[in-house]
């Protein structure tokens, strides 16, 4: 009896450290953060990407050693994702250090960590992503009693798709969250109707299932532009290497640059890379029709995050629009810019709190 109450009293006593540590390791990490100061080059860099072509740099930077050539010294650590909150986790779990990701799930690890945790430091993708219907579906109204997929609940096109389904006041529209690969089967066996999806998915629902076209999201925004993939980078990493980020924006230029300059082989990394992650590479012409509708850039375009969370709230996803106000620090993207020559980003007040 003795020994049982000496185990209890043990156990409530590691309970109780447990919830210590529990309640103060956002409190710690803030502090981290705050105090973190430049410690010169990193060991390593751990790298966040999808395998999609709206994660173009990522693959072009991969492929030809670009961020690595840049890196020097410092070992980078490529990790591969196939769902944005999973890379959220990995980004809050300190298991990341940076990382390409949709505009949603940028936005959402930046509010969990209540403004913490991540910064947004450089673009890399605009547009990419339709909404694709079978040939019968002419209109909005044609989807009432059908059902449409998204990738995954409240990543980039799921915000999307329902934030669209709310302005054309669609009341019958049932939304999946389906795999990106298994919505390609699901579309050609009739079990779903149309799919919001980022390249080159959108692109192989078209060439390979026969869907058409219903809406191209660049449509719905101003100018045709809006951030699909951007690149984040944890707070603490930043402060304590920004010689580091600094090469890997660096990295992320030479990508763009070349896929500017010489389509034709970027193209050819970025389908390397998909035969390497995924086990099979892209048609031509599939890849084609991708690359035509995305544009690489280095521009986060900041001014567009205001309404992509307030579009969580449109969309039901979220109660209350997450805070955007200071989640951009995009002063080593705009030095690394004005010594390539090229033209400053605006951070549409987003540096400022």
């Amino acid at each position: 009896m003795r020994r049982s109450t000496r185990v209890v009293a043990l156990a409530a006593a590691a309970l109780s450290m447990l919830a210590v540590v529990t309640g103060c390791s956002r409190a710690d990490r803030s502090d981290a953060s705050a105090t973190a100061t430049d410690q010169g080059p990193a060991g390593e860099l751990r790298l966040g990407y999808f395998p999609n072509v709206t994660h173009a740099s990522a693959l072009i930077g991969l492929d030809q050693n670009l961020f690595a050539q840049r890196l020097g010294n410092t070992k980078l650590v490529p990790t591969k994702f196939n769902a944005g909150p999973e890379e959220v986790n990995a980004l809050l779990g300190g298991s990341l250090d940076a990382g390409f990701i949709g505009s949603g799930p940028a936005i959402s690890a930046y509010a969990q960590s209540e403004g913490e945790a991540v910064r947004l430091i450089a673009g890399a993708t605009s547009g990419g992503a339709q909404l694709v219907v079978k040939p019968e579906i002419n209109t909005p109204q044609d989807l009432q009693g059908k059902t449409v997929a998204s990738p995954q609940l409240a990543n980039t096109q799921d915000v999307a798709l329902k934030k669209w389904i709310a302005d054309q006041k669609l009341t019958g529209v049932s939304v999946q969250n389906i795999d990106n690969a298994l919505t390609l089967d699901q579309f050609k066996q009739g079990a779903i109707q149309g799919a919001w999806l980022p390249e080159p998915w959108a692109s192989r629902l078209v060439l390979e299932a026969g869907a058409k076209v219903l809406v191209d999201e660049k449509d719905l925004w101003p100018g045709g532009q809006f951030p699909t993939t951007v690149l984040v980078v944890r707070t603490q990493f930043l402060k304590e290497h920004p010689a580091t980020v600094t090469a890997l924006l660096q990295g992320l230029l030479d990508a763009n640059t070349l896929a500017e300059s010489d389509p034709a082989k970027a193209k050819t990394a970025v389908n390397n890379q998909l035969q390497q992650l995924t086990g099979k590479a892209l048609a031509g012409p599939v890849l084609d029709r991708a690359w035509n509708s995305i544009q690489l850039t280095t521009d986060p375009l900041a001014g567009k995050f205001p309404q992509l969370s307030q579009d969580q709230v449109t969309a039901g996803v979220k109660n209350k629009a997450p805070e955007v106000a200071g989640f951009a620090d995009l002063a080593l993207l705009n030095t690394v810019l004005a010594r390539a020559g090229k033209t400053p980003v605006d951070a549409a007040g987003l540096d400022k709190k």
